[in-house]
């Protein structure tokens, strides 16, 4: 499988692919790339309906060229953390943040939130992102805002009374509550207009079909995270203990077990 930056002959047969209406993995397949690549590759340049070849070849090589103006090779860099490859960190991060823009982010506000999810503090300063995704401080605030009104961060100061931007398995639950609270009024929406439209009209069933879809929706959703975070918060030695606990009540600890099984080996 090939490596490296997509060419422009490339790019033309992304274009005719997305023209054909083939899928990106049908695409990746044809040019012997991962899906991620072609899928990365169409978002970030227009999606599948504004895809240009010439456009995009162009862009990126405007990138780049800035990249290099903005960003040289500091050879006292620190390196990453666990021994971890700086490149194939960065590239995921690109996929990761393709992901969120996928699902309706714009650019920056993915990126924004993809650094701040593979950072293993979990906490960035509006500096420290701005230099982690080489853009502007007004580009991070812009973004942050609008995280911070879905829920999706929160602002904390640290003990240098810097705000620090912070991404959380909680966050994450009250994000969805959020998103599950948005689903439920949906719901009470439509079931007014039962009301005002007639009990028995065909308009009237259609909504009380939209209002017990999305009721079923937003409960599944509620109940899922509250499951989900039971589980993502319970300490790793706590379920130990429960089972311990359910084997019956002899007072047997972990290590009294341990020590018996090898004094009887």
């Amino acid at each position: 499988m090939p490596g490296g930056r997509l060419t422009q002959a490339e790019r033309r047969q992304i274009a005719l692919g997305l023209a054909d209406d083939l899928a990106y993995a049908e695409i990746a397949r044809r040019l012997d790339r991962p899906t991620s690549t072609i899928t990365r590759e169409v978002t970030r340049n227009g999606g599948p309906t504004a895809y240009r070849s010439d456009l995009a070849h162009r862009a990126t090589e405007q990138r780049a060229h800035r990249r290099r103006q903005t960003t040289p090779v500091d050879p006292k860099a620190a390196p990453q953390a666990y021994g971890r490859d700086a490149e194939a960190v960065r590239a995921y991060e690109e996929v990761f943040a393709t992901v969120f823009m996928q699902s309706g982010l714009p650019t920056m506000t993915a990126r924004v939130l993809a650094g701040l999810y593979t950072t293993d503090s979990g906490s960035l300063t509006a500096a420290e992102l701005a230099a982690r995704l080489q853009v502007s401080p007004a580009s991070v605030s812009k973004a942050i805002t609008f995280l911070e009104s879905q829920g999706l961060i929160r602002r904390e100061r640290d003990e240098r009374r810097r705000e620090r931007y912070v991404v959380d398995d909680d966050v994450l639950y009250q994000s969805t509550m959020a998103s599950a609270r948005a689903t439920a009024h949906l719901g009470e929406i439509a079931r007014q207009g039962v009301g005002v439209l007639g009990p028995h009209t065909p308009a009237a069933a259609r909504l009380e079909n939209i209002a017990r879809f999305v009721d079923f929706v937003s409960e599944s959703i509620a109940r899922a995270a509250d499951q989900a975070r039971e589980v993502l918060h319970t300490k790793a030695g706590t379920a130990g203990i429960g089972e311990r606990g359910e084997r019956g009540e002899t007072g047997e600890t972990a290590e009294t077990t341990e020590t018996d099984s090898r004094g009887t080996a």
